[in-house]
């Protein structure tokens, strides 16, 4: 019998798709409420990767399972800490209406459209645990556009034992794997393969009593 932290390191390890970063037109933050992942997106714009950093997400946090408590969207949350970070203000884009990440893809389309922006190509960055799913719905939405996926260089162990609630976010991890199945079983994202045993993993954990974050 698996530990809780050796049935996560499954679905973690099957939620990372191995993306080899390269410069683009835009890296795009989808929302988020986890700061590494925007400190991570900011990084890659100061190294170079991309001209313009934009961040997407509507959503107010106000997340009992995480213990965070915003009172502005995840775009201007995020948008604010890079400009402080010393991202040129007219390098970010914000786009804070998207409430879940099929939005993410549909109103930042909207809004390059309006801007006039014409990128070909994109960074996207997520948290780890989520490259897949946000693989699967760009596939999906954005199927003629040149994309990467990417997260913050960090390891399963590392971040579950950061400053945010441990069992928190494994309800999070467990959660968005399931939307892998379940959003590509009803056409929102390209369907996915899943192994017998990370489908397993996600089932013991449901039986060990992470299932708050399940649709």
């Amino acid at each position: 019998m698996l530990s809780v932290d050796e049935l996560v390191q499954v679905i973690w390890d099957y939620m990372l798709v191995g993306h080899e970063l390269k410069k683009s037109d835009c890296i795009f933050m989808l929302g988020s409420y986890d700061v590494r992942v925007a400190d991570y997106a900011i990084d890659l714009y100061k190294q170079g990767y991309a001209p313009y950093l934009l961040f997407s997400g509507g959503v107010v946090q106000q997340n009992d399972l995480l213990n965070i408590y915003w009172d502005e969207t995840e775009a201007d949350y995020f948008a604010k800490r890079a400009i402080v970070q010393g991202v040129p203000a007219d390098k970010v884009i914000i786009e804070n209406k998207a409430r879940h990440t099929g939005e993410n893809f549909t109103c930042t389309r909207e809004l390059l459209d309006e801007l006039g922006y014409q990128f070909e190509s994109f960074i996207l960055v997520q948290k780890p645990f989520m490259e897949r799913r946000v693989l699967a719905t760009g596939l999906k939405l954005w199927a003629n556009t040149e994309f990467v996926v990417t997260s913050p260089p960090i390891s399963c162990r590392d971040y579950l034992s950061g400053e945010l609630p441990k069992d928190g976010l494994i309800q999070y991890i467990v959660g968005d794997f399931q939307r892998v199945k379940l959003y590509g079983e009803n056409g929102f994202q390209v369907p996915q393969d899943i192994p017998d045993e990370v489908w397993s993993a996600f089932e013991q954990l449901i039986k060990l009593g992470y299932d708050e974050h399940l649709v």
